[in-house]
This record gives structure tokens, C-alpha cells and sequence, in this order.
């Protein structure tokens, strides 16, 4: 599935690190949300892209903005990575059904079981305003999410 940009994304309700439920379209009308889906807890590329997030993090979750990070990990899995990394930003398990999320936002490798990376700036009313998707080795650009949200 392709999501287009202007038009409402897939709402959804997955687990946090916690535990907890978090619900995408509960930030409706109150934030504007960055939607990060990534391969796997405590790969290399991975913990550098949200360690990178956390070091800046004032720029990607605030008053206007949330941030959500979304893996096919277990929920478990996600309270250790981030403890381990003192990550203060939800971390979503797309668990089970396992990748229904990152499916229906397109971003899903059938062959690995794992989200590849694909980042969707998403507004106050639910519609897609910004989107990447790279491969799984490929690191994204921080600079780019920053000019993204500065444009809303």
C-alpha cells in the first residue's frame, strides 16, 4: 500500500514499551505526530537513528509535535532497548498481528519480518504532510524530519 500525501493515514492502537496503549489518532486536533517505523531493537543503525532523535529530542517532540517509533518487536524487547538507552519517546510494538502496521503504511519486508525505514509526518487533522522510506541499511537524515515539521 502507498499512502498519498494530503490524504488521511491508517489510524492505529498498538502497545508501548509500558505496556500501555497508545492510539494515533488521539493526538488529533492536538499534535501533529512523526510516524517512525525501524527494523529491529538494538541494531546498529537503528540505535544511532533514535539515539540521534533522543540527543534532539526537543525538536521532534514538544508542544506541537509526538514522536512514535515503531518496531515488530516484542513489547518486552522495547522496555530493555529503552532503558538501555534512555529513550523518552514511545517506543510501539507492531508485534502482533505481526507488521499489520507497517503493512498498511507500506513499509513491510515480508522476506526479513521486519518494517523497514519509513517516516510519515502526519498533521493535526490526520493527514499525511511528509514521507520517506529507505532500506533497511540506509540511516536517515535527521535534517530532513526537522524541515518537514517546519513546514506545517
Amino acid at each position: 500500500m502507498s499512502l498519498t500525501i494530503g490524504s488521511p493515514v491508517p489510524d492505529f492502537t498498538l502497545k508501548n514499551q509500558f505496556g500501555e496503549d497508545v492510539t494515533l489518532s488521539s493526538f488529533k486536533g492536538n499534535k501533529n505526530v512523526v510516524v517512525l517505523f525501524y527494523p529491529f531493537a538494538f541494531s546498529g543503525i537503528c540505535t544511532g537513528e533514535l539515539c540521534g532523535l533522543r540527543d534532539d529530542l526537543a525538536a521532534f517532540q514538544n508542544d506541537d509535535v509526538q514522536l512514535v517509533a515503531i518496531s515488530c518487536d516484542p513489547m518486552y524487547s522495547l522496555k530493555a532497548f529503552g532503558e538501555a538507552e534512555g529513550y523518552k519517546f514511545p517506543l510501539l510494538a507492531d508485534f502482533w498481528p505481526h507488521g499489520g502496521v507497517a503493512k498498511a503504511y507500506g513499509v513491510f519486508d515480508e522476506a526479513r519480518g521486519c518494517a523497514v525505514r519509513g517516516t510519515f509526518v502526519i498533521d493535526k487533522q490526520g493527514n499525511l504532510t511528509w514521507q520517506v522510506v529507505n532500506g533497511l541499511g540506509d540511516a536517515r537524515n535527521l535534517a530532513d524530519y526537522k524541515a518537514a515539521l517546519a513546514a506545517l
